[in-house]
C-alpha cells in the first residue's frame, strides 16, 4: 500500500508532511520519512515503525519559509523496514518517495551498479533516483532527465522527486497507484495518495490519471499525459468531512472495503507474476526441500481461505494438506512430522489461537510460513519465513478484502511449489497466470449489480435461516458466505457441500429456509444443480448466483460468462459479501462494527 505526501510552499512544512503521513499511517507503518528542500539544502529524517517515532525524531527541526518536502509512510514490499530501505531514498543531490512496484528493477539496478551508482538500500524504488540522475548528466533539464527515468519504468508506481537543481519544483508521475495533486486558497501546492490529507487544507484538487506526469512549481502545475501532451489542469471540489473522505464517499468502511478489492489484488500481484513463473522474493525455494505435506492452521476466515488453499494445493502442486482450526489444533496433542510445512494464517499476525500453534510447530522443529497482513507482527517475527498479503489497513470488523488476498497468496504459492515440483507444465503455469492478470478486472462491481443485490435483499430479512451451498472450492465460499452474514445481520446461517444436503440439513427445507447457491459453469455445475433442485423440491426459497440461468430459482443473480472456475469464485465472493452487506442495512444494523465482535482476538 504505503502512503506519500508533498508539499510545496511557505507554511509550516513539516507539519504538514507529518499531518499528512498521520492520516495515510493506515496504509504502512513499517517505516516513515521526510525529506525537506530549502536554501539548497536537504533536511531528512526516518523512522523505523509507526509514525510517532519518526515525529520524535523530528521534534527540534522546525523550517520556516519557503520549503518543498516530501514524505513516505512505508508498507514493506522489496526490503526489511529498516531506516536504510525507508523512504525518502537519497541520490547524489535528490530525494523520491515511490508508491507501487517497479518490476524491472532487478535490471535497472545492474545496469546502474555498471555505471558506477551506489545503492544503499535494498528497495526497488532506489533505482529510480539514481537512474534519474545518470539522465540528469545528459539531459537538456531535470524535467527531460525526470521523462526518460519514467519511460524506462515497468509496473506501478506515484513518484515524487525534489532535486537540488530545481529546488523550487517537485517532479510528479502516476501509473497504477493513486496521486492527487491540491492546491490551497494561497497557491501553494499539495500532493497526497489519498483525500484525506488534504482536507482542510487545500479546496481544489486534481485526480491524476494512469502515465499522467509533470511538475510544479510555485507558479505552475504542467500535466502530461501517457503520450506526452500537454494537459489542462482539471480541479475538482475537495470534500470537508474527514470521515466521509476516509470512507470514499461509501456508506460504510465495509463497502469501501469490498470496492476496493481490485486495487489491492493488484498491489498483492505486484512484482510476483512473470510470464513464466511466480516470484515471491520473500521466500527461500530451500523452505520445500524435503517437504511431503503442508499443514495450514487458522481461524475465521483464514481457515476458510485455507480451505481453498487446500483444493489449490493438491490440485496444481500435487502436495498433501491438511487444515486445522487453531483454537482446536492447540488442544488435540497433534502428531507433528519433520517432512511438513506449518503454515499459519492470521490477517493481524496476533489472533491468539493461530499463534500458539505456530509456537507448537517451532517447538517441534517443523519448518513454519506465515501468511499475514502485517509485517513485523508477532507470527511474522516468530516464523521462518512469510508472505504479506498487501491488502492494507481492514476498519471493517467483518472481513472482504483480507481473505480476498489471502486466496490470491496461496494460489500463486500453489503454482511456485507446482514449479519447484515440476508438477504442472510451464504452459499450464502460463494458463493460470493469465488467470491471476484476470482477477483484479473481475472483482471490479459490474453496473447494475450492486443495485439489483439492493433490491433482492428485502426478500430475505426473516425466516429462519439461511444455507450457502458449493462444491469443490466454492465450498469454502459457502462457509466464508454463511459468516460474513451471520457477522453483521445476527441471522442464522451455517455453510455446506451441495451433496451434504440430503445427508441430514434437507430436513430443514421449507419456503422459510433460504438457499443461497453458488452454480459455477467451470465446477461440477450439473452435480450441483442437481443438489438445488433437491432442495426446489422440498419447497426452500432459492437464490442462484450463476452465469448460466436456473429456471427453477426464486431469485437469481448472473454472474459473468468467464473462462475458469476461479474467475467465478472471485465474482461470487463480491456477491455474497454485497448480499450480507445490504441485509444487514436493511435491518438496521452497524455494519463495520457488528455486536460482540473484534476485528484482531488477541485471547483464546
Amino acid at each position: 500500500m504505503c502512503g506519500i505526501v508533498g508539499y510545496l510552499g511557505s507554511k509550516k512544512t513539516k507539519d504538514i508532511l507529518l499531518d499528512g503521513l498521520q492520516e495515510l499511517e493506515y496504509r504502512g507503518y513499517d517505516s516513515a520519512g521526510i525529506a525537506v528542500l530549502q536554501n539548497d539544502d536537504f533536511s531528512v529524517y526516518k523512522a523505523v515503525g509507526k509514525l510517532v517515532n519518526l515525529q520524535e525524531k523530528a521534534a527540534a527541526f522546525d523550517p520556516s519559509g519557503f520549503a518543498i518536502g516530501i514524505g513516505h509512510t512505508r508498507w514493506a514490499t522489496h526490503g526489511k523496514p529498516t531506516e536504510l530501505n525507508a523512504h525518502p531514498h537519497l541520490g547524489e543531490s535528490s530525494y523520491v518517495v515511490h508508491n507501487g512496484i517497479i518490476e524491472n528493477y532487478a535490471a535497472l539496478k545492474r545496469e546502474l551498479q555498471e555505471s558506477g551508482a551506489h545503492f544503499l538500500s535494498q528497495t526497488d524504488t532506489e533505482v529510480i533516483v539514481h537512474l534519474f540522475e545518470k539522465e540528469l548528466r545528459t539531459a537538456d533539464s531535470a524535467f527531460d532527465a525526470f521523462t526518460k527515468t519514467i519511460s524506462q519504468l515497468q509496473g506501478a508506481f506515484a513518484i515524487l522527486l525534489v532535486t537540488k537543481s530545481e529546488d523550487r519544483t517537485i517532479f510528479f508521475a502516476k501509473q497504477g497507484s493513486p496521486m492527487i495533486v491540491g492546491r490551497d486558497a494561497d497557491g501553494e501546492k499539495y500532493f497526497a495518495s489519498s483525500d484525506t490529507p488534504l482536507i482542510g487544507k487545500c479546496s481544489d484538487v486534481i485526480y491524476l490519471d494512469d502515465g499522467d506526469y509533470g511538475y510544479v512549481t510555485p507558479e505552475t502545475i504542467a500535466i502530461f499525459d501517457k503520450k506526452s501532451n500537454k494537459k489542462e489542469p482539471h480541479f475538482s471540489k475537495l470534500s470537508t468531512n474527514k470521515l466521509s473522505a476516509q470512507k470514499g464517499g461509501f456508506r460504510f468502511f465495509m463497502e469501501k472495503e469490498i470496492y476496493e478489492q481490485s486495487e489491492v489484488i493488484i498491489d498483492t500481484l505486484l512484482g510476483r507474476i512473470f510470464d513464466k513463473e511466480i516470484h515471491f522474493e520473500e521466500l527461500d525455494s530451500k523452505l520445500f526441500d524435503g517437504i511431503n505435506e503442508i499443514k495450514l492452521c487458522a481461524c475465521g476466515t483464514s481457515y476458510h481461505s485455507a480451505l481453498v488453499s487446500s483444493y489449490l494445493f493438491e490440485r496444481y502442486a500435487k502436495i498433501r494438506v491438511s487444515v486445522e482450526i487453531a483454537s482446536e489444533f492447540r488442544y488435540k496433542e497433534p502428531l507433528l512430522c519433520q517432512d511438513t510445512l506449518f503454515v499459519a494464517i492470521s490477517q493481524s499476525g496476533e489472533t491468539a489461537d493461530t499463534l500458539e500453534t505456530l509456537k507448537m510447530a517451532k517447538e517441534a522443529g517443523l519448518k513454519t510460513l506465515v501468511i499475514c497482513n502485517v509485517d513485523n507482527s508477532s507470527m511474522v517475527r516468530l516464523a521462518d519465513a512469510s508472505i504479506l498479503t498487501r491488502a492494507g489497513i481492514e476498519k471493517g470488523v467483518a472481513s472482504t478484502k483480507a481473505f480476498a488476498t489471502q486466496v490470491v497468496v496461496f494460489w500463486m504459492l500453489s503454482l511456485y511449489i507446482a514449479k519447484l515440483k515440476n508438477s504442472l507444465t510451464t504452459e499450464q503455469i502460463e494458463k493460470q497466470i493469465s488467470l491471476l492478470r484476470e482477477v483484479p478486472s473481475v472483482l471490479k462491481i459490474k453496473e447494475g449489480l450492486h443495485e439489483k443485490i439492493t433490491r433482492l435483499s428485502k426478500r430475505y430479512l426473516h425466516g429462519h435461516g439461511f444455507f450457502f451451498i458449493g462444491r469443490d472450492i466454492f465450498y469454502p465460499l459457502a462457509l466464508e458466505g454463511a459468516l460474513k452474514l451471520k457477522e453483521i445481520t445476527y441471522l442464522h446461517a451455517e455453510g455446506y457441500p451441495s451433496g451434504e444436503m440430503k445427508h441430514g440439513p434437507i430436513a430443514l427445507a421449507d419456503p422459510e429456509l433460504f438457499t443461497i447457491a453458488l452454480l459455477p459453469q467451470h465446477m461440477l455445475y450439473e452435480k450441483s444443480k442437481s443438489n438445488v433442485e433437491e432442495l426446489s423440491a422440498r419447497d426452500s426459497t432459492i437464490c442462484a448466483i450463476s452465469p448460466v440461468e436456473f429456471d427453477k430459482a426464486d431469485d437469481y443473480i448472473k454472474t459473468s460468462d468467464v473462462r475458469d472456475y476461479m474467475l467465478e469464485f472471485f465474482e461470487m465472493m463480491v456477491i455474497v459479501q454485497l448480499l450480507s452487506m445490504e441485509i444487514a442495512i436493511r435491518l438496521g444494523n452497524d455494519v463495520d462494527m457488528p455486536r460482540n465482535l473484534a476485528k484482531s482476538v488477541t485471547v483464546e
